[in-house]
């Protein structure tokens, strides 16, 4: 009766162990893509609070510095 009750208890451990790597490994992938995709949440910050943040045109010198016009509309 002891060696069935050593037998179970080091099957057990080895599952429960297992298990538990399982779950470590999981939490890992899943943290590393949540950080990969997740924008961070800013909830308490001055920029949070504005529904509509004020806009404005483009500027012609940022135009062409980021290179915003299409390329068809440039003759070669």
């Amino acid at each position: 009766m002891d060696m069935d009750q050593a037998a179970v208890f080091l099957a057990g451990s080895i599952l429960t162990a297992l298990g538990f790597l399982v779950v470590i490994a999981t939490v890992v992938v899943v943290n590393n893509v949540l950080h990969k995709y997740w924008k961070p949440v800013r909830i308490f910050t001055a920029d949070s609070w504005h529904i509509n943040p004020p806009q404005r045109f483009a500027e012609p010198h940022e135009v062409e510095k980021e290179k915003i016009a299409p390329v068809l509309d440039k003759v070669k």
